[in-house]
């Protein structure tokens, strides 16, 4: 499957940003919900956008992705400005509790979308394999559960070919084994250099699968690093995610 491998400053001796987020600020109406948002993703790293319900999570995966306009700011890739026209050709985008093609059974929606991405069929295998659909292949999307159905979305995201994958709460859905087995096919899909930006608001679950974080409350940024350095923003050396956003937010 296609992958993306970092590019070296030379200058600094790190991987530099795939994608800027740069002051990306969005109202509804009199309602702000983003407000000047700046970070950077880097090449083959799971980030994790942190909140609560509300924090504006999902509103800035639509804004990244393209799907609505933001008020002001901008996307660069490779430092290269990015319009909302062709954000498709670098980033795929999984929101949460979607399932089309309600009537296909699901094994046809998995070989429609890999035909569609040029797939092989050893790649079909390996994405059925790696989420463990194969006991409902011939079900009905509408038919399956929740669980199921999010496996079934999961493994269409694996067979994008985008470099950047975009998940709105991924572990929604999945009971506690279930949940540790995504966060390892997470892991594996960043260590072939894919790169994944994951909204999250179980700060457990970030906490576990994640490299680094960006903190959003009420729409800003209110801390961005690995969690070694978020602590040391806050002087808590040994703490744990949620009370560093507790202390940061």
């Amino acid at each position: 499957m296609t992958v993306t491998a970092a590019i070296a400053d030379p200058v600094v001796g790190r991987a530099v940003p795939i994608l800027r987020v740069a002051a990306l600020s969005k109202r509804y109406g009199d309602q702000p919900v983003l407000s000047d948002v700046s970070f950077d993703v880097h090449a083959g790293e799971v980030l994790g956008l942190i909140g609560p319900n509300g924090a504006g999570k999902t509103t800035l995966l639509e804004a990244l992705a393209g799907l609505i306009p933001v008020d002001a700011g901008e996307l660069r890739w490779h430092g290269a400005p990015v319009p909302i026209g062709r954000r498709r050709e670098m980033i795929f985008y999984l929101p949460d509790g979607l399932r089309p093609w309600a009537d296909e059974f699901a094994v046809r929606v998995l070989e429609f979308f890999a035909a569609a991405h040029g797939r092989t069929q050893d790649d079909l295998a390996e994405a059925i394999e790696s989420v463990g659909l194969t006991p409902v292949l011939r079900k009905r999307v509408l038919a399956l559960s929740k669980g199921y159905a999010r496996r079934l979305m999961l493994a269409l995201a694996l067979l994008t070919p985008q470099p950047l994958l975009l998940m709105d709460e991924p572990f929604d859905g999945f009971d506690l084994r279930q949940t540790r087995d995504v966060m390892g096919l997470i892991r594996r899909v960043a260590a072939a250099g894919r790169t994944l930006v994951l909204a999250i608001h179980q700060l457990g679950d970030a906490e576990r699968v994640c490299d680094r974080f960006v903190l959003l409350a009420g729409g800003t940024v209110r801390g961005v690093g690995t969690l070694d350095e978020l602590r040391a923003q806050t002087g808590r050396q040994s703490a744990a995610l949620e009370d560093v956003f507790l202390a940061l937010t």
